[in-house]
């Protein structure tokens, strides 16, 4: 949540749909401002279900990095389905830096290994390294450092983009495990928690009626609450049936069509 000066913080009051309201004298102007929202990746907030039974034994086990082969475990799975939350809490718990793969390049490599202190290291995304190169190298420094290194990404390690041969070769012997596709008790969860997340009070049959229309997909349940909180916001307004199917026509028209 945005935080406010203390002194402003004093003539702001947060009214139902998301507005503050600034007094001043006796006229009241009305804005909307946008609440900056962050996701929780606590081991709390992690809703455990069968789908991704398998990715929490080989990552949040105890002992786990000790089991991979090689040192380097990647998840991989639809978006939406939990990787980064895993990935997350596993670098809390060894300490390890999280890397973004978008910005992953030598120089950032070469300062982290610099700087050191540390015996694992998380890269999120790990299938979108711009420059093959670059992956190499991490890879074979971890390795060379004896640092356990835990990956993330969409596909399989070995369906990665990978021209060069040591690359290609090195993603063939890193184990993998998929975070499978959402459960409906899952998605009843997940709706629940990011709706509290963003602090969406939805009545109990919107909510009941938005599970029965929504893609069966966790990354689809993201995007509506997201959506549901910006419409929201925007019309000063609860979240009705109605807002909620407005949201789900502009998003997910052709898959809500008949």
């Amino acid at each position: 949540m945005t935080r406010f000066d203390e002194t402003k913080a004093s003539s702001m009051t947060l009214k139902e749909g998301g507005k503050r309201h600034i007094s001043e004298g006796d006229a009241v102007a009305q804005i909307a401002l946008p609440f900056v929202y962050r996701p929780r990746f606590g081991r709390s907030d992690f809703v455990a279900a069968p789908s991704n039974a398998a990715a929490r034994a080989w990552v949040l086990d105890a002992e786990a990095p000790y089991r991979w082969p090689e040192g380097r475990m990647a998840l991989w799975g639809e978006g939406g389905t939990g990787k980064t939350h895993l990935l997350s809490i596993w670098a809390g718990r060894y300490g390890a830096p999280v890397m973004a793969g978008e910005q992953l390049n030598e120089p950032a490599v070469a300062a982290l290994f610099e700087e050191g202190g540390f015996g694992s290291v998380a890269l999120d995304n790990a299938d979108r390294v711009p420059h093959e190169h670059d992956l190499l190298h991490l890879i074979n420094l971890v390795r060379e450092r004896r640092v356990f290194l835990l990956m993330a990404g969409r596909e399989p390690p070995a369906r990665w983009p990978a021209a060069l041969p040591d690359l290609a070769s090195r993603l063939r012997a890193t184990s993998s495990v998929p975070v499978g596709q959402a459960e409906e008790d899952l998605l009843h969860r997940l709706l629940l928690r990011l709706l509290a997340e963003r602090q969406i009070v939805v009545a109990p049959q919107v909510t009941r009626w938005l599970l029965r229309h929504l893609p069966r997909r966790a990354s689809a349940v993201r995007d509506c609450v997201g959506a549901l909180d910006q419409a929201a916001m925007a019309s000063g307004g609860k979240v009705t049936r109605v807002l909620a199917a407005s949201v789900l026509d502009g998003l997910f028209a052709p898959e809500g069509e008949g």
